[in-house]
């Protein structure tokens, strides 16, 4: 296989840098949202609403995102998405009612889902111009995005959020105005998506609903991840450092799944990697609820992050196979599994235990192992 050539190396290094800013961006508004709440004396329920608004532009915004996404107009989508979701987090900062938090939720939400749509598309583009599997190592940027961006929140803890915001807000469009000639120049139609499959994307509806619902069963275990990890270590009479490890050993697995994704793609096929790694997920996460230990909770949360690492950027790939608008579709039904999953946990959890609520993951994991064969066929970069 040739070497890619300058410009699609440098096209790969822009689009690495949107997926890393976006995952600073997400993790700073979600890492300070106490001290958000606060400011605005928000009641939990009043806090519920905006991240309900934030949740309700994101769909929206990725609803959009796939109506408008076309090849010549990636790039604008990527410039526009960025400033507008680096404008509305500083805003979000600034603002100290409940009415003003609703309005820049809603408009970061938005920006969110319109930029989500364009870096996936470009990824999906610039994965089929290599012609080998880079797509892993792309979403590995968000991964270590929000890790750097969590903790950026746990350095600057002393400065205030609406501080933090528009200075990470302004670092973020800053980059983007330096490298939009560069997103300018990004190629126009990618000749794997723009012919037979574009044609055939009417009829591959089916598929692509299969594999929204694989995203949003993978996505599910990511949200009960990042709200419920470090509660359930914490039930198991864990300190305060211990239970908030929890979260990032899950992110550290998924970060290091990820940067070694493509070669296991590249070697055994995605879905082997798919199909292995959701496995490892639920046994995992089944051995860390189910034992009763601090230090088996701790790795389950690991292995299942390490597990599920592969499972969304293939299962975009094999999106990206049917045309821009369905990455769209596989996008906005995963984050309904993102956003229902917490509170799906919490109500089972009510009836039963939280250590049976949270085999529901596990049991999806499976599901994800037993569907993947159908669902990645015939799946190439």
């Amino acid at each position: 296989m040739s070497r890619p050539d300058v410009s699609l190396r440098r096209s790969r290094v822009l689009l690495t840098g949107y997926f890393l800013g976006l995952g600073v961006v997400m993790a700073v508004w979600g890492a300070r949202m106490p001290t958000v709440q606060h400011a605005a004396h928000l009641t939990t329920s009043s806090l519920s609403l905006v991240l309900l608004a934030a949740a309700l532009g994101m769909v929206a915004g990725l609803q959009a995102g796939g109506r408008l996404i076309r090849p010549e107009r990636l790039s604008a989508l990527l410039i526009g998405g960025a400033v507008a979701l680096s404008a509305a987090l500083a805003l979000l900062g600034q603002c100290q009612t409940l009415a003003s938090l609703l309005a820049a939720a809603l408009a970061f939400g938005a920006a969110h889902g319109v930029l989500d749509v364009a870096v996936n598309t470009g990824a999906v583009r610039c994965q089929n111009a290599y012609g080998k599997p880079i797509m892993s190592s792309l979403h590995a940027a968000y991964s270590i995005g929000a890790l750097g961006g969590a903790a950026l929140a746990v350095v600057t803890a002393g400065t205030t959020h609406s501080a933090l915001f528009l200075t990470v807000g302004a670092a973020l469009m800053a980059s983007v105005l330096v490298a939009g000639p560069r997103t300018l120049m990004l190629s126009g139609a990618d000749p794997k998506t723009s012919s037979p499959q574009g044609a055939d994307q009417d009829r591959a509806t089916g598929k692509v609903w299969l594999l929204g619902a694989l995203a949003a069963a993978s996505l599910l275990g990511e949200g009960v991840a990042a709200d419920w990890a470090a509660v359930h270590v914490h039930t198991l009479h864990a300190g305060t450092a211990a239970a908030a490890s929890s979260f990032a050993l899950y992110s550290t697995g998924m970060a290091i799944g990820r940067l070694t994704g493509d070669r296991l793609t590249t070697r055994f096929g995605a879905p082997a990697v798919v199909r292995t790694g959701a496995l490892l997920a639920a046994a995992g996460l089944a051995t860390g609820v189910l034992a009763d230990s601090v230090a088996a909770a701790l790795a389950g949360w690991a292995l299942f992050g390490l597990g599920l690492s592969g499972t969304v950027p293939s299962l975009i790939t094999a999106a990206g196979n049917h045309g821009p608008r369905a990455v769209a579709t596989v996008s906005v039904t995963g984050y309904l599994g993102l956003l229902a999953g917490p509170a799906l946990i919490g109500a089972l959890a009510s009836v039963t235990t939280l250590p049976t609520a949270l085999l529901l993951p596990a049991l999806l994991a499976t599901a994800l192992a037993a569907l993947t064969p159908r669902a990645l066929e015939n799946t190439t970069p």
